[in-house]
């Protein structure tokens, strides 16, 4: 776990922005999952949305089980490697040393990815190919940008990315046939970014931005930077693809003293199409924001600095 990382994680946003895939190979299993100093609040969260709001935010088709499982054991194996700090097993349960709970890996009431999510701060969506196309066949996405799991069951790629302006035009061909050619094992990921003004990890599309009251004074308080990472790995029992994504948000004012990132940004927010724009639901936050980060492209570099993992794709 890191306990010591305060500012955006991932930042060196890509100027001129274009809607792109921009994967990167995961070379070490070990960098697979990330989890931190939030985990045991994030998984306290998972579980209140768990209990009240489960059909929201978990689906499965019965026909996934077995895909399911193995993502389950993979998960386990992952954490019992990786990350022994936080877990112990005891048999056929999982100690979680963060929250306290003895999570049954072979809970009869729950399905084994619901049981998977429990574990780790990651979201999880199960991809499975039928004929010539891969479909969602089980999620668990608690932590959702304005995206909803439930109507999204069984569709297809180009089916879950149709609200995304471009996507079928400029991505579709290239996605399929990357899902296609992706090995068993291998692991790839990718960022991406939005601009929100909550620091709400379940952020459903009900939950629009007015951007009411925020200007380029409170803008580093007020709006927020929320970026998902995302992987693919395929496994090889069942020829599945799991699909994760772990949300950080960070308020822009943790980008004070890192002139670059802020200057990436300002520039990604000037050069983005306006209907991408609008699907980001940025159009409220645009100025204010833009006004803000302006101010911040001045700040001498490595004052008030954290470090970076990563650069955002």
């Amino acid at each position: 776990m890191d306990a010591t990382l305060t500012g955006p994680p991932y930042t060196g946003f890509r100027v001129p922005h274009r809607l792109a895939m921009r994967l990167a190979v995961l070379h070490d299993e070990a960098d697979w999952l990330e989890p931190d100093a939030e985990i045991a609040a994030d998984l306290r969260e998972k579980r209140r949305l768990l209990a009240d709001r489960h059909p929201q935010v978990f689906v499965e088709l019965p026909e996934s089980r077995p895909a399911q499982a193995e993502i389950l054991r993979a998960l386990v194996a992952n954490l019992e490697m990786y990350h022994g700090a936080l877990c112990e097993r005891r048999g056929e349960h999982l100690h979680h040393r963060p929250t306290g709970a003895t999570i049954a890996l072979k809970d009869p009431t729950l399905a084994p990815l619901e049981v998977a999510a429990r574990l780790v701060q990651e979201d999880l969506c199960v991809m499975e190919r039928r004929g010539e196309r891969w479909h969602l066949s089980a999620g668990c996405v608690c932590f959702p940008t304005r995206w909803d799991l439930a109507p999204k069951l069984g569709c297809s790629l180009v089916e879950l990315h149709a609200p995304v302006p471009g996507y079928n035009d400029q991505l579709s061909v290239s996605t399929d046939r990357f899902f296609d050619r992706l090995r068993p094992g291998r692991i790839v990921w990718r960022t991406n970014w939005s601009l929100v003004d909550s620091p709400e990890l379940f952020l459903p599309p009900s939950r629009r931005c007015s951007g009411s009251g925020i200007t380029a004074r409170n803008a580093g308080e007020r709006v927020w930077l929320r970026v998902e990472r995302q992987t693919l790995r395929r496994f090889p029992e069942t020829d599945t693809i799991l699909f994760t994504i772990r949300v950080y948000r960070n308020p822009l004012r943790d980008l004070r003293g890192r002139p670059e990132a802020a200057r990436d940004l300002l520039g990604a927010l000037d050069t983005m199409a306006p209907e991408l724009a609008r699907y980001k639901s940025l159009p409220a936050l645009r100025e204010a924001t833009m006004d803000y980060l302006r101010g911040l492209c001045e700040t001498p570099a490595g004052v008030g600095a954290s470090p970076s993992r990563s650069s955002s794709r």
